[in-house]
């Protein structure tokens, strides 16, 4: 296996799970349409006539690969299914082809859809709704806390950050330019094209991702906006500086020795949740990595993460 890919199988689910596994066979929509681009959800709900709260899960990859059908993985899925949830996993158009503010505008809509034909297509409360993501769509979970309207009530992110315009995304990343063979910008963009897509499980778009990383070029390349020419124009797409009191109650994961996606974001991430006084935990996992869930719940770690997890949502959502 590829190094490229094998890193993105650690922190992207990109083959799609067994339709029954998890104990529930999906439902697919399209939640919307873009010019001929279909944007879809797969609903996963146990059998019952009772209205249920609901999740949604945002996949992670960068904002460049991965869809719908990556998760959440049938453990994890059981575990949301039998306390009582129903998902609603989300694609979303994908970078660098669509630029950051069309993806959050997908995100929106897929709120709104939720909202609006949940109560009759899968029996779900709209006013009890939670947010769960991994990694990029960590970002986005965190994203959701702030520029979905309504609010979600509760956010779950699994090592993802709320900025995208720091040292670690914005300049040459030392890990990947030393443990990983330099992409170059002609391999970066052979998986790239002009036409937007929304399912991202295309071979070689992984190198793409590197090539940002190796080069410092995911902020440019992802928002189309220059660091140093608009700096402030990054300010709306980083939930760290938009925390208010009105942020909804937030849990978030994180591995201390994530090579992706650096520890301190969470710990950032928490820090001005706290000064602001918005409800929040944080689940830091000593050596964990990036994907450490991964694992299953038979390593206590993870164990310990979902039983947290269930009395987060207990707490904010069953209530």
């Amino acid at each position: 296996m590829r190094p490229i890919t094998l890193l993105l199988a650690v922190f992207v689910c990109l083959i799609p799970a067994e339709a029954t596994a998890g104990g529930a066979m999906p439902k697919t929509y399209t939640y919307k349409t873009v010019g001929d681009l279909p944007i879809k959800a797969d609903v996963y709900r146990l059998p019952g006539d009772e209205v249920r709260p609901v999740i949604v899960w945002i996949h992670g990859g960068a904002l460049i690969v991965g869809q719908r059908t990556g998760g959440p993985n049938p453990e994890q899925r059981k575990r949301y299914l039998d306390a009582g949830y129903v998902i609603v996993s989300i694609d979303y158009r994908l970078a660098p082809e669509t630029k950051l503010n069309g993806i959050i505008t997908d995100v929106q809509d897929a709120f709104k859809w939720v909202r609006a034909k949940g109560p009759d297509l899968y029996k779900i409360d709209p006013k009890r709704v939670a947010v769960v993501g991994h990694s990029a769509g960590g970002y986005l979970t965190l994203m959701s806390g702030f520029a979905v309207e309504p609010r979600p009530q509760a956010l779950i992110a699994f090592y993802g950050y709320g900025d995208i315009d720091g040292d670690w995304y914005a300049k040459p990343d030392p890990f990947y330019r030393r443990t990983r063979p330099l992409v170059s910008k002609e391999a970066a963009y052979k998986a790239i094209t002009s036409k937007e897509i929304a399912e991202g499980n295309v071979k070689g778009r992984g190198d793409f991702y590197m090539y940002c990383r190796q080069n410092g070029l995911w902020p440019s390349l992802v928002t189309r906006h220059d660091l140093q020419k608009e700096p402030r124009a990054f300010d709306r797409f980083c939930p760290v500086r938009n925390v208010t009191k009105a942020y909804p109650p937030t849990l978030l994961l994180h591995g201390d020795n994530d090579t992706d996606v650096p520890h301190q974001q969470s710990v950032d991430m928490a820090n001005e949740l706290k000064r602001v006084g918005v409800a929040h935990e944080f689940f830091s996992v000593k050596g964990g990595g990036h994907g450490f869930d991964g694992k299953g719940m038979k390593d206590a770690n993870v164990a310990a993460a979902f039983a947290q997890i269930e009395a987060f949502l207990k707490k904010h959502i069953e209530r």
